[in-house]
């Protein structure tokens, strides 16, 4: 769970929200370190080496919710995205979508080193793909150079909800390479 918990998706407050992560520091080294509500423990962010992740919105938990109702809020969480993704589109030019099946798949076998900022998504269950604007100029108070930028749907076994979060990124969101998988 998220420190967005019942709250409804609102698209110019998700906007908004994406262009202050953009602009807002991130910290060039140290740990990643996931952040939670102080009361609740709930996931408010995560941040690593240059980069930060953060829960936008939260669907309603999936407890008991089976075909055609767990579409629907599938379908839901995907409009979101896409809604989102055209307005920042409008703003930022088109965006480029970022495969994750091969981080993934190393995450998961254990064999294969995985980038800091992917075991980040994974460990807060954020499995989509990236959809992906970059590099992206930092504007207004603590934004420096250009970053890249991205949203993603994401959901954890069982009946966890649907997560839409973003993530800000001081490199490159680029697809890692597929040789040998």
């Amino acid at each position: 769970m998220t420190s967005r918990a019942g709250e409804p998706f609102v698209l110019p407050r998700a906007v908004a929200e994406a262009e202050q992560l953009l602009a807002a520091p991130v910290p060039p080294t140290g740990p990643t370190t996931a952040q939670g509500a102080p009361v609740t423990g709930e996931w408010t962010a995560t941040e690593g080496a240059g980069f930060r992740i953060v829960p936008l919105w939260e669907g309603d938990p999936l407890t008991g919710v089976y075909a055609p109702e767990w579409k629907d809020a599938e379908e839901a969480a995907d409009a979101h995205l896409a809604a989102l993704a055209h307005e920042l589109d409008h703003r930022w030019g088109p965006h480029a979508t970022v495969r994750l099946h091969v981080p993934l798949r190393r995450w998961l076998s254990g064999g294969s080193p995985v980038e800091p900022l992917f075991q980040a998504l994974f460990a807060v269950d954020l499995y989509g793909d990236l959809t992906v604007w970059g590099p992206v100029g930092a504007a207004g108070p603590g934004g420096t150079g250009d970053r890249w930028f991205a949203v993603t749907v994401g959901h954890s076994d069982g009946d966890a909800p649907l997560v839409l979060a973003a993530l800000v990124s001081e490199g490159p969101l680029t697809e890692p390479d597929d040789a040998g998988w």
